[in-house]
């Protein structure tokens, strides 16, 4: 898993211009703005028109190779802050993945407390209702009861929460229910797992990935507008509507994300202990525990 999540990088670079030179002009050109207008006059328009038309002006008197040299400017202006927000994109993708810097530790190992807490709970709870509503006698009603209270635990986490956030816990979701239902270390597994997947399942794969890559880099455009939000504070709003936009669509990319891992898993397991001798070439159905705990050993080389 960590060997496909590592491929956001070269999805990132795929997309820079569409993601970061536009965006860039943009952004430039809402802080020529706000350089301008201030907190002050922040939404006057008037100001900002006149200051547009002595710009134009000026620009207008000034000779071929200033107004060359004017683009030139501006255009590197926007790939700078460009490149800006693509290293920004990392620390973005390990905060929302649960990968916080050692000086939050404390905090990450708290925020991963209160979440299994309330896992644990939720499970207690349903394991209560079962025991108070057996089976063949249980009603519709206290099957509802049940299952509602089983889709609260699975939208929290699909498996006991071992990272701070919500994203981060459904990568570990997707290894630890691998590990517990077919011994199968994804860590190790999934590269090979990888290369036996039929092509559509692939670019399935790719599709949700490159989704998720894609709200990284919208999410990491937020962080410049904040900075600028203390010159001009319509970049406050800009950051916020742009930072929950992104956090949003990423949680769905994600969810589908890891869907389509664990049902690769699911799918094409007994592909991956064909292809390394661990099962005969005519079995059929689901990896057993016992076959994946046999591809862990062999994967992980004694390591």
């Amino acid at each position: 898993m960590g060997n496909f999540f590592g491929e956001l990088a070269k999805k990132l670079a795929e997309r820079w211009v569409g993601l970061l030179a536009v965006p860039g002009l943009l952004f430039v050109s809402c802080a020529w703005a706000g350089l301008q207008l201030g907190w002050t006059y922040a939404l006057d328009l008037r100001l900002l028109a006149s200051k547009t038309t002595a710009l134009g002006a000026s620009l207008n008197k000034a000779s071929g190779p200033a107004q060359i040299l004017a683009i030139v400017a501006l255009l590197l202006a926007a790939a700078g802050v460009g490149l800006i927000v693509q290293a920004l994109t990392a620390p973005l993708r390990a905060w929302w993945l649960g990968q916080w810097p050692t000086g939050l530790r404390w905090a990450a190992r708290w925020r991963t407390r209160a979440r299994t807490g309330r896992w644990v709970r939720l499970v207690e709870h349903r394991q209560q209702l079962q025991r108070r509503y057996p089976l063949p006698d249980r009603t519709p009603e206290q099957q509802h009861d049940i299952d509602t209270i089983a889709h609260r635990i699975n939208r929290l986490s699909p498996a006991k929460p071992a990272r701070p956030t919500w994203m981060g816990d459904r990568i570990a979701a997707v290894e630890q229910i691998s590990l517990d239902r077919y011994g199968l270390d994804l860590r190790f597994g999934w590269p090979r797992l990888w290369l036996v997947l039929p092509e559509h399942i692939r670019a399935e794969l790719t599709t949700a990935n490159g989704q998720f890559a894609t709200t990284i880099v919208t999410g990491a455009w937020a962080l410049p507008y904040l900075v600028l939000g203390t010159l001009w504070w319509p970049a406050l709003l800009i950051a916020l509507v742009t930072g929950l936009s992104a956090w949003t669509r990423a949680r769905t990319a994600i969810a589908e994300l890891t869907d389509l891992s664990e049902s690769a898993v699911d799918l094409h397991g007994r592909t991956l202990a064909v292809a390394l001798g661990t099962a005969p070439a005519d079995s059929t159905g689901s990896l057993t525990p016992a076959e994946g705990q046999q591809i862990t050993r062999q994967v992980r080389k004694g390591r």
